[in-house]
């Protein structure tokens, strides 16, 4: 198997920091660990000989030479020349394999010199600009596996950053790209204009070259994602008991994008837990809760999504118990690493980086290497076990629900609002759950009601539930079912303008619900 050579160059004092991350994801990328070998200033040993011909050396035996520019020039020598820009020239001398990574400062901010310096780099090569580290890791990403293309050695690139044969901009929804800038442009500053086109928008995110764009697109952009990949789905399943068993009282193949698929599956999660409320003695606001708190599910649902295996024939199947939730996903942790240390603070490396980014700047991950640390904080907190993860075949998260002999804290609330049946019957209207769950959503919903009147999609916002079908099956339909609710237009159904309101029977529930 080959080994590259990298020659890390920049001004020594300026990148430092950024030099070492980028080293410690190189090594540790299951992909560029196995054909990459970084070398930095660090790395050499104090030894009485002059460093700048060390460097130079360095330099003529390496394969790529990647540079990262930013506002200083640095050390000048007799001539006025910097180390970098020596090293600089003396990789287009020896016609290396030239990189270089530009930091996003204005011009007025960098050294005359330095302008000078990039502008020389810019004549002869495509220059790449990065903000953060991550930006920067993608970017590098993104360059090495075209490297390792162009190069014989791998025969197809990593999965998000293959370039797909089949799929062409047609292929791309331009809803979905300017979904993505409003939300990025609020959430992480994403600095495009919301008028900016899809294909400036995918060259923008490293997900287009050559007129071709990358797998990485389709799977966040796509209008069919599962045309290309069919296994790019996530079935979820529910059970009444402790182990799998049929039948099967719920089960929902979602697809769509990765946005979808993390916000479908999480609402398909959530309308199955218990939802407790509180009362205004401390807030004006009234407290409630998941009997799992939200921030645990959602980390684990994206986790699965964003960093699964996208080759594997597999797909993430999320699985909720009696006791638990089960989450699998065909992937794998980073050469080296263990179970053990996703429980705490850790260097943050996506299997599919060029995926990560984009769900980054939505905000659906973070970078920090936190999330799965959080989630064994938040589920002490809440006095749930500490969540397991488990390395097998495929992934697993286990994340503990709390068993009680009695569940009928929120139930036996709406029972004295029912209708006369037990609740241990049929409602009356099949939605395939059983009472339990209906009516822990219909306790969160009649608790949030507020006003005289509200829209279905008022409602939704409220309970911050994405999916229309979902909404309605899991909350609206069952609600009124039961009486709780009842529309303001009832002989137009699918009328644009109808709202419900709650009944007198709804009213009592509410009051109830917030301790009135």
């Amino acid at each position: 198997m080959p080994g590259f050579k990298i020659f890390i160059s920049s001004v020594q004092d300026e990148f430092a920091k950024e030099r070492k991350k980028l080293v410690e994801y190189l090594l540790a990328d299951p992909l560029l660990g196995r054909f990459f070998e970084p070398f930095i200033f660090e790395q050499l040993p104090a030894i009485d000989r002059r460093v700048d011909k060390l460097y130079l050396k360095e330099v003529a035996q390496c394969d790529i030479y990647l540079g990262i520019l930013g506002t200083q020039y640095g050390f000048e020598d007799e001539d006025g020349i910097s180390p970098t820009e020596r090293e600089f020239d003396r990789a287009t001398n020896l016609h290396k394999t030239r990189l270089v990574f530009l930091s996003d400062h204005s011009d007025d901010e960098r050294h005359p010199k330095e302008l000078e310096f990039i502008l020389k780099a810019q004549a002869v090569l495509i220059r790449k600009r990065f903000g953060t580290i991550d930006e920067l890791k993608s970017a590098v990403y993104a360059s090495l596996v075209n490297f390792l293309i162009e190069k014989e050695a791998i025969q197809v690139g990593p999965f998000d950053a293959a370039l797909n044969s089949k799929a062409t901009l047609d292929d791309i929804d331009t809803d979905k790209i300017r979904w993505f800038i409003r939300i990025a442009r609020s959430k992480r500053g994403f600095p495009l204009p919301e008028e900016s086109g899809p294909k400036e928008v995918l060259i923008h995110l490293n997900l287009m070259n050559d007129e071709r764009i990358r797998n990485a697109a389709l799977l966040l952009f796509g209008k069919q994602p599962q045309h290309f990949f069919i296994n790019s789905e996530v079935r979820c399943a529910h059970f009444h008991g402790k182990e799998v068993a049929k039948p099967i009282p719920s089960y929902k193949v979602f697809k769509g994008n990765v946005f979808e698929l993390v916000d479908q599956s999480l609402d398909f999660v959530l309308s199955k837990l218990d939802y407790s409320v509180g009362t205004r003695e401390e807030s004006v606001q009234i407290p409630g809760g998941y009997e799992i708190p939200k921030e645990i599910i959602a980390e684990a649902i994206v986790n699965s999504i964003a960093h699964r295996d996208y080759t594997s024939n597999g797909s993430v199947q999320v699985m909720l118990f009696k006791d638990r939730m089960e989450i699998w996903n065909p992937g794998s942790l980073p050469m080296g690493w263990t179970t053990e240390k996703l429980k705490k603070l850790h260097s943050s490396i996506p299997a599919n980086p060029l995926l990560a980014e984009p769900m980054y700047l939505t905000g659906y991950i973070e970078r920090l290497g936190t999330g799965t640390a959080d989630m064994v904080r938040l589920a002490k907190k809440v006095g749930l076990p500490e969540p397991q993860f488990i390395q097998e075949d495929s992934f697993q998260v286990v994340v503990y629900r709390l068993v009680e002999d009695d569940t009928r804290q929120v139930t036996e609330q709406v029972a004295v609002y029912d209708t006369g049946h037990d609740t241990g019957h049929d409602t009356g209207h099949d939605t395939g759950h059983d009472t339990a769950d209906l009516t822990s959503q219909i306790s969160m919903l009649i608790s949030a009601f507020k006003g005289g009147e509200m829209s279905r999609t008022e409602m939704q916002d409220v309970l911050q539930v994405k999916h229309r079908s979902q909404f309605r099956e899991s909350f609206l339909e069952p609600a009124v079912d039961l009486g709780l609710l009842e529309m303001t237009i009832p002989d137009k159904p699918q009328s644009k303008n109808q709202k419900y309101r709650l009944t007198k029977k709804g009213l009592a529930l509410q009051q109830k619900l917030r301790g009135k």
